[in-house]
């Protein structure tokens, strides 16, 4: 039986992706060594790191201005290492909360500068994006969520702002097209469109590498990596080809532009299916539906168990909502197919005829 993933990550990788990485695991290009067992020094695991920059400068579409960074620690660690590298003690910043990673990004900021948090919908427990606030004419830079996984909530436009926009992208990283001109840095784990756990891209304007005053240990300046290729230490080598292979796949298929498509069509199948239903509906503002995380629970108490047995069944994996929410969220990644979509609606529809 094929297994629908349906994970909010580590989560799905196309299939094509995932045998030639384990292939590599064994063999890595008919040079006799694993990836695994390669020296990061290699002309081999060089030539890697520099088709997977050159990659991401392709399918974004980013000039020189901009450096890409291959570093680990996750996203989570961005959220100090952003304001630690580019916001001085006596300058602004603002945040936008819109949900438990943005929480923990305001958090961890709180250390190195003024954090203004100019738009919340916490008290509305994050089921939309906030569209009205007001940022410091001198804030430094608005950090923005672009999507978020737990609440199902995501940003359909990048705002227009005078300042400069940091944004956490980890969860719909190039799975659309964005301006990447309005932004001074973003940053994204791998482990949602991209590779496994374990690498972290960072992309920003070389421009504000450097501008903080402070101490910085030498492993958390941005400048120590950009200046070294991302290898001042052995980098995280498997999720990084793992990405580069991925990348590849997404430039074949067509780009963001594919991407955009693909993940529209799967969103609306998925959401058309949930507002048809009787026995189902979703738990965020309409405008602000995320493509990626679709959040939706049972309009009947004691069901939830049942239709968990069913999408069991059915080789569905990976529905239950986070606690945070409950109910259901179907992560419907770049990497997911229709096809996997499809075979979710069926089983909602037959769990309708069943149970209303």
């Amino acid at each position: 039986m094929k297994i629908h993933n349906f994970s909010a990550g580590p989560a799905i990788l196309p299939k094509s992706v995932m045998e030639e990485a384990a292939q590599a695991c064994i063999d890595f290009n008919g040079i006799g060594l694993s990836l695994l067992e390669m020296s990061h020094r290699s002309p081999a695991f060089e030539a890697v790191m520099e088709e997977s920059e050159q990659l991401i400068r392709d399918i974004i579409g980013l000039s020189d201005e901009f450096a890409v960074l291959f570093l680990s620690g996750g996203a989570s660690s961005q959220f100090f290492m952003v304001p630690m590298n580019i916001l001085n003690e006596d300058e602004i910043a603002s945040y936008t909360d819109t949900g438990t990673w943005a929480a923990g990004a305001i958090k961890e900021a709180k250390a190195f500068g003024n954090i203004e948090v100019v738009a919340s919908s916490k008290e509305d427990n994050y089921t939309h994006i906030p569209k009205q606030f007001d940022i410091h004419p001198e804030s430094r830079y608005l950090h923005i969520t672009t999507n978020n996984t737990i609440y199902g909530t995501e940003w359909q436009n990048i705002p227009d702002v005078h300042v400069p926009i940091v944004a956490d992208m980890s969860s719909n990283f190039l799975s659309r097209p964005f301006d990447i001109e309005k932004f001074d840095l973003i940053y994204a784990g791998a482990q949602k469109n991209l590779g496994p756990a374990g690498v972290t891209i960072v992309i920003l304007r070389k421009s504000i590498i450097g501008r903080a005053n402070r101490y910085i240990p030498t492993m958390l300046q941005y400048g120590t990596h950009e200046s070294k290729g991302s290898m001042y230490n052995t980098p995280p080598v498997f999720p990084i080809y793992v990405s580069m292979l991925t990348l590849r796949w997404i430039k074949q298929l067509g780009g963001l532009e594919a991407m955009d498509r693909r993940n529209a069509e799967k969103a609306s199948t998925l959401y058309n299916e949930i507002d048809r239903n009787t026995l189902f509906k979703g738990t965020t503002a309409v405008e602000d539906r995320s493509r990626m995380n679709v959040t939706f629970v049972a309009t009947k108490d004691g069901l939830d168990k049942t239709f968990m047995e069913m999408l069991k069944s059915a080789g569905i994996d990976g529905l239950k909502g986070h606690r945070s929410v409950g109910g259901f969220r179907a992560s419907i990644y770049n990497a997911l197919d229709l096809e996997s979509v499809n075979a979710l609606v069926e089983v909602m529809k037959a769990f309708e005829q069943q149970y209303a």
